[in-house]
């Protein structure tokens, strides 16, 4: 029997960085709750992709001078928007404040941030015509949380709230609820290929990394994709009807 307070028919959802990782995970999610997806992502992710025919796609990338024009563009051909997932984001290189580069500043700000202000901007209206608009942006624990060696990367989760709790005034008054999530470490590719690196250069093995990253939860293991994919879902859904401006972690009680 069909719920249809997660049935997600009749919606199309857009999820930037939705190619692999996070954003994959959560657009399957989507998908199996009926939603139609579309998906802008880097044109190098889209050309080593594989998704589903029935998607539409569009490659935008999110650190050029033409990002916000292209993804009007992309969002104008969309007969309809009744979800954005902001996912787009990357990870920099770990660096201390006093090994800063402000040209991988400018970039990741651009990326992390102001990609995100982009997609709002250009969904806005969308969102603002749909009965059920709802916009899903991606922090992290770093966004309330910091860590040695992640000034960069937690300075552009900070302000991923910030647009969150700001865009939530803004798009309340036209029924458009606006959320973040707040992932804990994924065992993500990206993720795994760090924790690799660190071991080449002399820390712990991978299986040893991931424990004491498991360790550190109150439920003895770190969080999935499929726990971060879930939680977007509700968010998505009419469960989170009463939601907006609101934090969601999704990291298995880091103490």
């Amino acid at each position: 029997m069909r719920d249809s307070v997660t049935d997600l028919a009749g919606r199309r959802a857009l999820v930037t960085g939705g190619s692999r990782g996070l954003g994959l995970a959560i657009a399957n999610r989507l998908a199996r709750a009926n939603a139609r997806i579309a998906i802008i992502d880097h044109p190098d992710g889209l050309a080593s992709a594989d998704l589903p025919d029935d998607w539409i796609t569009a490659p935008v990338d999110l650190a050029s001078a033409t990002a916000e024009s292209d993804f009007a563009r992309a969002v104008g051909t969309l007969d309809q928007i009744d979800i954005l997932v902001a996912n787009a984001g990357v990870v920099p290189a770990w660096r201390s404040v006093t090994d800063l580069d402000m040209d991988e500043w400018d970039r990741v700000f651009r990326i992390n941030v102001a990609g995100i202000a982009t997609a709002l901007k250009a969904v806005a209206q969308p969102l603002s015509n749909s009965p059920n608009g709802s916009a899903v942006l991606m922090a992290s624990i770093n966004a309330y949380r910091a860590h040695p060696s992640q000034i960069l990367y937690t300075a552009t989760k900070h302000a991923v709230v910030g647009l969150m709790r700001a865009a939530a005034q803004d798009l309340g008054r036209h029924g458009v609820r606006v959320n973040a999530l707040a992932p804990g470490p994924i065992a993500t590719d990206a993720l795994m290929e760090r924790i690799q690196n660190r071991h080449i250069a002399g820390g712990p093995s991978p299986e040893a990394a991931l424990s004491a990253l498991a360790g550190e939860t109150a439920l003895g293991r770190m969080a999935t994709k499929d726990d971060v994919a879930g939680a977007a879902l509700y968010l998505a859904s009419d469960l989170s009807a009463g939601v907006t401006g609101t934090v969601l972690p999704v990291e298995c009680g880091i103490s």
